[in-house]
């Protein structure tokens, strides 16, 4: 990962911004969700997918029919966020609201993966990601679901996170005003897992399915 671009270099609140390869790291492997932005024709899009990170690349997959994909592989800028919300920021004022977040902003040129092998790893990349455990239990993709399926990879060379934390900043002359302010906590969590109604008798959840937690 390159230091902070013109690009990528925080221009607001730029006391928030990280640039080092161990945050934006972390970011990346906390998140489930991505947002990847592209234009075709003069119309922007932003679609939402699942993504892995393999050392300093990224991987996204999708139908090989995908207008995203297809359009990503034509080299095309791309753009690729993740954000995650730590607490609500209540302030006295309501300028001053806020959340407390980290996020990562990547920036580049997607690349279509085209070797098999690479392929394969990173769709069980994707799958470990998403539930770290999983891919060991279950059938790797066919030769056919693998023709089906479109691998692009993103390098993190411009990539740059924005973190808030802490209490609101309201200003000296709301500090005595009759208001609560503070932060609400949040965080995702995981309800009981629910079994497919097909799901042969006798067979129980994994731990990873079990103890599932980001």
């Amino acid at each position: 990962m390159e230091p902070a671009s013109e690009r990528t270099r925080l221009r607001r609140r730029a006391e928030r911004g990280r640039y080092d390869r161990e945050t934006v790291h972390a970011i990346l492997d906390e998140a489930l969700v991505c947002h990847v932005g592209f234009s075709v024709e003069g119309q922007p899009y932003v679609i939402p997918t699942t993504y892995a990170r393999v050392g300093d690349l990224l991987y996204v997959h999708g139908a090989a029919a995908s207008r995203m994909l297809r359009t990503l592989a034509g080299g095309v800028p791309v753009c690729v966020t993740v954000t995650l919300i730590d607490g609500l920021v209540l302030a006295r004022s309501a300028f001053h609201h806020s959340m407390n977040y980290r996020s990562v902003v990547v920036l580049g040129t997607a690349i279509e993966v085209v070797d098999p092998d690479e392929r394969r790893r990173a769709l069980e990349a994707i799958v470990e990601h998403v539930v770290p455990g999983r891919a060991p239990d279950v059938r790797s993709p066919s030769d056919e679901e693998l023709r089906a399926t479109r691998v692009l990879c993103l390098a993190l060379d411009e990539a740059s996170a924005k973190v808030r934390t802490g209490p609101p900043l309201d200003a000296a002359a709301d500090l005595g005003r009759r208001c609560w302010a503070g932060v609400i906590p949040l965080r995702l969590t995981a309800a009981t897992p629910l079994a497919d109604p097909d799901l042969a008798a006798g067979i129980a959840p994994s731990p990873e399915v079990v103890g599932y937690r980001r």
